[in-house]
């Protein structure tokens, strides 16, 4: 059974990342100074193979100036539909929205009311001829309609988006149009495979529900939607897939017309079909000026919006690049809440706001109204420090002042920066059947956030989790950059997965704040700072998975996504080992099956997990 979830699609989908309303008196002005400063036009524009696309513009009613055009394309919709209904707020923010720009929402080829066959994460094609088409040609296409025929536009356009309209914005850098001058990629979708749905080769459960988005296919445009979501019938998400067990039982669910479902259980390594939909590889040569945000706490997109800043400035030498990564969970910084808040950790107030007027707005004025030189008096790389809880500026990303320090994870739960000589191990015995959960609160989401900042004592009290610490901390360490673990294992099975946690430990005396839960304290807070997985089979490739040999000392390497934290005085750096991260990872069943989505109950076997104390973990430290 299926429930029909139609009114809460948008505010469901953390993978949409929209602009939550505010709870402020003031939301009714908000949404009256659009329709009373702008005019709503809804059209289509018809695309090189004929195909149409649904897009709405909202135009100043001052028609004594000229305004630059600002371009969403989403999958999501360009709701509310009809000339008479309004957004509350248009545009990237309020403050673009007050001073007058032309605001562009499409839906893209065959999502919404657009005409066309959808293609999930649709694949960029180089040197098009003819009518051939991909999502670049959809926007230089859009781009040429609107400055030849939207009045009062001074010929500079701007896209941006969040999530998925993160990764369109990314694509309108491809065979960009002349009129395109300025993009902002926002938790920006680089792959599938590592963002979103796979982590290194392992599934992330945590998604499952968001397959309805983007599986199901229409044969003509709607204003409604044409898909629904699983009805799981509980609160208690963990138990609800603990008890549907292996993966192939969720495909009563999802019948074999949801085309994503297919493809996830049939592309279960980074082969062909998943590497042609990856849009890292083809940032090269960018021409428009780009600025790509992320949020540090962002469980979706990290990836991406890293990976997306490093292509283009490794292989776009001449062009303006820059990055903003806040204290935000997916999409924060494109809302109105004046507390920054994740999880149970306050970071300030007004963050979010900051970005908006004087980062955000700064970057598209001066590319589209100003003089467009590159001197925005913006930093190469605005980062937030998620220790001091300070904003810092750097002249590169990762910062040029940086060495590696390396911690190694020793006897007696230590960590240290020095090996004990006799190289001994720790094991843990990981039960399929009793995963660790990669949270203690019991509800359903969608898309998991706070657990990014979550308290991590209950998983150090696991016999199935492995600790090692730090003494506390005599002096400041600031990482700024990726994480690499160097983890030397062994399993009495034929596969694991190997799940690494950094963790800022904080002193006994530390006070409560508000935002932390009633069973919660800060004396002592376990405070997540990254985390990640790699499914051990792909330890080696991604495209060639092996099997472990039994109780064979191993090598697996685990990169983790860039961080900005300070590890203050008094505190203590805290690494913690599991084999699983339950439901945010399905399980593995450690038993090497070629395809986990056919793994069978009889697969999954109880193991004996080995981490040997020669193992380490490298940061990259600001000197």
């Amino acid at each position: 059974m299926r429930k029909l979830l139609v009114l809460s699609l948008l505010c469901m989908l953390c993978v949409v990342a929209c602009k939550s309303s505010s709870s402020k008196p003031d939301n009714a002005l908000k949404t009256s100074y659009a329709k009373t400063h702008y005019t709503k036009k809804e059209v289509t524009i018809e695309m090189r193979d004929g195909i149409t696309l649904h897009t709405t513009i909202y135009s100043p009613k001052d028609s004594t100036k000229t305004y630059p055009i600002l371009l969403k394309r989403t999958p999501y919709s360009c709701r509310p539909y009809g000339e008479d209904e309004f957004l509350a707020t248009i545009g990237p923010n309020k403050y673009l929205m007050e001073e007058g720009n032309i605001m562009v929402y499409q839906d893209v080829r065959g999502r919404w009311n657009s005409a066309g066959v959808y293609d999930n994460m649709r694949a960029y094609i180089p040197n098009k001829t003819g009518i051939q088409t991909d999502e670049s040609s959809d926007t230089y296409d859009t781009i040429d309609w609107l400055v030849n025929n939207v009045p009062n536009n001074n010929g500079n356009v701007g896209t941006y988006g969040i999530s998925y309209p993160g990764f369109y914005a990314t694509y309108s850098l491809l065979d960009a149009h002349p009129a395109l001058k300025a993009v902002s990629p926002q938790a920006c979708i680089g792959d599938f495979f590592f963002d979103d749905f796979y982590h290194n080769g392992a599934y992330l459960l945590s998604y499952w529900r968001a397959t309805s988005v983007f599986g199901y296919m229409k044969n003509t445009p709607t204003k409604e939607a044409w898909y629904e979501f699983p009805n799981i019938g509980t609160e208690d998400q963990y138990q609800f897939f603990l008890d549907a067990g292996p993966l192939s039982n969720l495909n009563h669910y999802y019948s074999e017309d949801n085309v994503f479902w297919e493809q996830l259980k049939t592309h279960n390594t980074y082969d062909e079909f998943w590497q042609k939909r990856g849009i890292i590889q083809h940032l090269k040569n960018i021409k428009p000026a780009t600025m790509v945000v992320g949020g540090l706490f962002d469980a979706e997109d990290l990836y991406g919006p890293f990976n997306t800043y490093k292509a283009i400035e490794k292989n776009s030498k001449n062009n303006y690049n820059t990055v903003v990564f806040g204290p935000w969970s997916h999409g924060d910084w494109a809302r109105t809440n004046d507390r920054q808040v994740v999880g149970n950790i306050h970071f300030g107030d007004s963050i979010s706001d900051y970005y908006q007027k004087h980062i955000e707005t700064k970057f598209f004025n001066h590319f589209l109204k100003g003089q467009a030189n590159g001197k925005t008096g913006l930093p190469e790389a605005h980062m937030f420090n998620t220790g001091t809880k300070a904003w810092a500026s750097f002249n590169a990303w990762p910062p040029e002042n940086t060495s590696k320090m390396r911690f190694f994870l020793q006897a007696d739960e230590k960590l240290t920066q020095k090996t004990d000589k006799e190289h001994g191990a720790s094991s843990f015995i990981s039960d399929p059947k009793k995963p660790v959960p990669y949270s203690e609160d019991i509800k359903v989401v969608f898309t998991p956030r706070k657990f990014m900042t979550d308290d991590q004592r209950f998983a150090a009290r696991r016999p199935d989790v492995l600790v090692f610490e730090t003494e506390p901390l005599t002096e400041h360490i600031t990482m700024a950059g990726d994480i690499l673990a160097k983890l030397n294992v062994a399993t009495t099975g034929t596969a694991a997965d190997w799940i690494v946690k950094v963790i800022d430990v904080f002193p006994h005396d530390t006070e409560n704040t508000d935002d932390v839960q009633e069973h919660l304290k800060l004396s002592n807070y376990h405070m997540m700072v990254r985390s990640e997985v790699i499914r051990g089979r792909f330890r080696n490739s991604m495209t060639t998975p092996e099997p472990f040999v039994p109780n064979q000392k191993t090598a697996v390497p685990l990169g983790l996504q860039d961080v900005f934290h300070t590890f203050k005085k008094g505190h203590k750096i805290q690494i913690q080992v599991q084999s699983t991260f339950f439901p945010y990872i399905d399980i593995n069943p450690q038993t090497y099956v070629d395809n986990i989505f056919k793994a069978k109950p009889e697969d999954f076997k109880v193991q004996t997990h080995t981490v040997f104390h020669d193992s380490e973990i490298e940061f990259t430290v600001l000197r």
